[in-house]
């Protein structure tokens, strides 16, 4: 965390100019990436979060995703039910390993961390994108993990380079929307407890309420709606039409991730207002 006070502070050292615009987004950049370097270093020095999450996509596909294949009622066009929800689980791991991520927040309070870069000239907007990018680089795991286990099951993949760069650009921006909603909750609730209780409560909706595990056309009319409003969605079926041959996706590529993006945006610049109020 020294790493970061040092460039958050850096600007304080900087003549007056320091503010023209190409000298703020190279600062913007630093101070960016100086947390997401911070906590890629705590996932590298403690990787066990990691190994536990990848038990819940091998139990999904490994197990249930055999069992569901043999369920005909679930029309997946011409592709298996155990590809149809490939992407879906990767969407689900993303989702579970962000969306606790503001307890983690919630402990750099406790210790201290969040009033030390409070009170440095950084951009409130800079520590959270931090965040969110480290967010991102987790899921990048879940990805590989998902790969993996497409692999060992014979699962009928899109293996080039475009559909994987696609897949990791989802993720990545799929990350940042969850990991920047759990900050979100965090700044509100301020306590672990209740953190823990409210991040319970909302991830199997957001799970259900998507079409990871079925398609919309299954959905009744009050759910479809919710699905639609649910940023998942959009991530699955981004995902869907990126990894999985003959995969149909009910929206064009430019609608799931402008979609995407959009939440991010909104959730980035809500996130980046109730930061401070961490602290109160």
């Amino acid at each position: 965390m020294k790493e970061v006070i040092t460039v958050m502070s850096a600007r304080r050292e900087g003549p007056s100019h320091d503010l023209d615009k190409p000298n703020f987004l190279f600062v913007f950049m630093r101070q960016t990436f100086a947390v997401t370097d911070v906590e890629l270093r705590k996932l590298i020095r403690d990787p066990t979060e990691l190994l536990s999450r990848a038990i819940q996509p091998v139990l999904w596909l490994a197990v249930f995703g055999q069992v569901f294949s043999r369920v005909r009622g679930i029309p997946t066009g011409n592709v298996s039910y155990i590809a149809f929800m490939t992407p879906g689980i990767l969407a689900q791991s993303v989702l579970f390993s962000a969306i606790f991520y503001g307890i983690a927040v919630i402990w750099e309070r406790d210790l201290g961390i969040i009033h030390k870069l409070l009170v440095s000239p950084a951009s409130r907007v800079a520590l959270v994108l931090g965040k969110a990018i480290a967010a991102g680089f987790r899921g990048f795991v879940q990805a590989g993990i998902i790969y993996v286990l497409a692999l060992i099951l014979d699962i009928s993949m899109q293996w080039n380079a475009e559909s994987i760069l696609g897949v990791l650009l989802a993720v990545m921006l799929g990350s940042g929307i969850f990991a920047t909603f759990s900050l979100v909750i965090a700044c509100i609730v301020k306590t672990r407890e209740r953190f823990m209780g409210v991040g319970q409560v909302l991830t199997m909706p957001l799970f259900f309420a998507s079409n990871a595990i079925y398609p919309l056309e299954l959905m009744p009319g009050w759910l479809k709606a919710v699905a639609l409003a649910n940023p998942l969605t959009y991530l699955v079926d981004a995902l869907r039409g990126l990894m999985i041959e003959g995969g149909v996706h009910a929206h064009s590529l430019l609608v799931d991730f402008g979609c995407m993006a959009l939440v991010f945006v909104l959730l980035l610049t809500l996130a980046s207002r109730l930061y401070p109020s961490l602290v109160r």
